[in-house]
């Protein structure tokens, strides 16, 4: 029986397992290696880790777990029910885990336009978070896609970081002629013949290429097209939902299960790395101080 499970081995679930590990409790996190920044080159606006890429920071996460004697098991979680006051986990082996309370940091993944060319431009040029990636594309040529009137939000932010926004709306739909209006006011430029694909080389958009052959210079892409849940885990143990899709948490990351803490994108709309280890680190002493009041005599 461990003290906790924790499900997501990205920076929610491992700062939750250092607070948890340091607090002295037996401690397990299963993590199945597919983060959702995986595709990145670098890791952004993470103070002290700005620019890391995401790989060494889970290393070096990872490693510094080690003198707390945090398990951590690389498989993927099948199941996970909650009865008579404890969590059953079950991982794609087969193997049934038992604990007293139990973390989802299980993320959330991009719903990626499905462009030809696409993937081997995402996370190096093409991208979905100004915030993460806006500065390495400052002053660019930067395309915003969504589809129909989607991405107009999305491209009134891009102006933040160049002047030079176009967005994509990929033939779906028409703009309005107040939507036309106000991307002219805000020197936008847009193009609503569908996108047949996008061209670049190492990684670096150079043009994208619509119905017709003709072409558009773009340097950088950020899209608009929503995420979904990465794990289903959360409809599986009967976790509320906002409309967003996500989560939702009471304070300190609690869920509407009892002992069930959610951190990281799975819970929130704010999707950045910091935030998410700052929900972990949450998560971790409202677990450990809940432990401490059932435990007192």
């Amino acid at each position: 029986m461990y003290d906790v499970i924790i499900i997501g081995g990205g920076p929610a679930g491992l700062n939750a397992a250092m607070i948890l590990g340091r607090s002295r409790r037996k401690v397990v996190v299963f993590d199945s290696g597919e983060p959702r920044n995986r595709w990145s080159r670098s890791m952004n606006g993470f103070l002290s880790s700005d620019g890391m890429s995401p790989e060494d920071f889970i290393k070096k996460g990872r490693a510094e777990l080690a003198k707390y004697e945090v398990e951590l098991v690389d498989v993927k979680v099948e199941s996970a029910t909650y009865s008579k006051g404890q969590f059953i986990i079950s991982d794609d082996a087969g193997k049934v885990y038992h604990s007293k309370k139990l973390v989802l940091a299980t993320g959330l993944k991009d719903k990626v336009p499905p462009i030809d060319g696409v993937e081997d431009l995402y996370g190096k040029s093409v991208h979905h978070c100004p915030y993460c990636d806006g500065w390495e594309s400052r002053d660019k040529a930067i395309a915003v896609y969504g589809k129909g009137r989607d991405g107009i939000g999305q491209a009134l932010a891009m102006k933040n970081w160049s002047s030079n926004v176009t967005l994509y709306t990929d033939g779906a739909g028409k703009l309005t002629s107040q939507d036309i209006a106000l991307l002219e006011r805000n020197e936008i430029a847009y193009v609503t013949k569908k996108i047949i694909k996008l061209e670049g080389e190492d990684g670096q958009l150079t043009h994208i290429v619509t119905l017709g052959g003709k072409k558009y210079a773009q340097e950088a892409m950020f899209f608009s097209t929503g995420t979904e849940q990465q794990s289903g885990l959360g409809t599986q143990l009967g976790c509320e939902f906002t409309n967003k899709g996500v989560i939702k948490t009471r304070r300190l990351q609690k869920s509407n299960i009892p002992g069930l803490f959610v951190a990281g994108d799975a819970a929130r709309d704010m999707q950045m790395v910091i935030v998410a280890a700052a929900e972990g680190a949450k998560a971790g002493v409202a677990i450990n101080m809940e432990l401490q009041q059932e435990e007192r005599k």
